[in-house]
């Protein structure tokens, strides 16, 4: 590859991505939002309907993980192609059943088919876009799930109220397809590498142990605060339109649009956030304080804000604004979260350790909602309180997680830890000098 960025391709790829990420949210949601009916009309319990939203995130991580390294070698175009496919045909069994075995195992398939979507739609787009210009798409694309979120809010609870909750499945079903057909299109693989970098050695297409890396603080911590910051999100997507209707007792039109509410509020903080990010880099601020410390804060902020719902005494519109500024703050870090690991692994292996930071990530959607669920059943007097301690615990495990990104993520630090490593193995493994100078070579960096 060469450093090849043409502005007008890469943004025609950012789109479709971009629609491709609101259809994959609106799958992800489709199920918390319909869940009242869903439960009525199969008679689960909070604690059954728990399994159900873990179920899709049982296979999630296992295949964002597998797909991830083989988007290393394969062409990202065809996987996002195939992935979209199987996203689309999965719905349709739901507008027939009405057996809960069959609704978990459609989710199961949905959610190994969508795990590898998010990092291997961000291995695309960084074959677009050099890194000092990746902070803004990726945060593009991002606003696809937003905007998935927002219209799911308005639109699937109307629609359930005039066709039935099965209905909404059919469409995303449909939305699917057609993405595929333009996909087909327009989708294209894009061509641009890091620079060779200053380091002896490196090259574009080095490659270094997955031990170093997987040994690394920065890329340690960015899986650790993406774990305990998709907690939170899972329980959004899960238990928060439950929580507005049955626990602070809004009827499913108005839940639906709080939740596009909530959802709206953090489209602007987060392309602010993002904008800001990366004028900061342009000044010439390290990634660290502009990536690292940045995300990391707004994840102890979120936390802090979720852990306050357990405060005695607060109206339901007091706890409205504190899930929606809770909500606003985290989305960042999907972005810069993203750009850091392309900081620090080498281009060759991104795919791999993206994916792999997003199947980290997504097992506490596994883990959230079912215990999420088994806290509304426990706590069910008054009967929001079950889901506020489980967004409270969600918010402590986020302000560990936010305190260790402060701490120990120092991307510049890991990247030429990483750049040394190379040049060292190359040296050694083409035998082109000694020992001795390349340990020289690794002191004086």
């Amino acid at each position: 590859m060469s450093q090849d960025y043409r502005a007008g391709r890469a943004w025609i790829v950012t789109a479709m991505l971009t629609l491709l990420m609101l259809i994959n949210f609106l799958d992800k949601v489709v199920v918390g939002l319909t869940a009242v009916p869903i439960m009525r009309e199969l008679g689960l319990t909070p604690r059954e309907f728990g399994w159900i939203a873990g179920s899709f995130f049982s296979l999630f991580s296992v295949s964002a993980a597998v797909v991830g390294f083989v988007a290393n070698r394969v062409a990202t175009r065809w996987l996002l192609f195939t992935m979209a496919a199987i996203w689309s045909v999965i719905q349709v069994p739901f507008l027939f059943t009405s057996s809960a075995v069959i609704v978990i195992v459609c989710r199961v398939i949905l959610g190994a088919a969508e795990g590898p979507g998010t990092p291997v739609a961000t291995h695309a787009l960084y074959k677009w876009f050099p890194d000092r210009r990746r902070n803004l798409p990726i945060l593009v694309m991002n606003q696809g799930a937003v905007a998935g979120l927002l219209l799911a809010g308005i639109g699937i609870p109307w629609i359930s109220d005039h066709w039935g909750w099965r209905m909404n499945f059919g469409i995303l079903g449909v939305a699917g397809l057609v993405w595929c057909a333009i996909w087909l299109v327009l989708g294209r693989e894009g061509s641009v590498a890091r620079p060779n970098g200053t380091v002896p050695g490196a090259s574009a297409d080095m490659r270094v142990p997955y031990r170093v890396l997987l040994g690394d603080a920065t890329i340690l911590c960015t899986y650790l605060t993406g774990f305990v910051t998709y907690a939170g999100l899972a329980l959004m997507l899960t238990w928060m339109p439950v929580y507005l209707q049955l626990g602070l007792g809004y009827d499913p039109i108005h839940a639906g649009r709080i939740f596009a509410v909530i959802v709206a509020v953090s489209a602007p903080v987060s392309l602010m956030f993002g904008s800001w990010s990366q004028r900061l880099l342009k000044r010439g601020t390290s990634s660290r304080a502009a990536r690292a410390v940045f995300s990391s804060a707004c994840v102890i902020g979120a936390g802090a804000l979720l852990v306050g719902l357990l405060i005695q005494g607060l109206a339901p519109v007091q706890k409205v604004l504190l899930l929606a500024i809770a909500g606003a703050m985290p989305p960042v870090i999907y972005s810069l979260h993203a750009a850091i690991l392309a900081e620090v692994a080498p281009d060759a292996q991104r795919g791999g350790i993206i994916g792999l930071g997003t199947a980290v990530s997504s097992l506490a959607g596994l883990i959230a909602p079912v215990i999420c669920g088994q806290l509304v059943q426990v706590y069910s007097h008054p009967v929001s309180r079950g889901y506020e301690i489980g967004f409270a615990v969600a918010g402590l495990a986020m302000m560990a997680g936010g305190v260790a990104g402060l701490i120990w993520m120092k991307p510049e630090d890991s990247a030429r830890c990483v750049r040394m490593s190379a040049a060292f193995g190359r040296r050694v493994g083409n035998r082109q000098s000694d020992l001795p100078a390349t340990e020289q070579l690794i002191r004086k960096q």
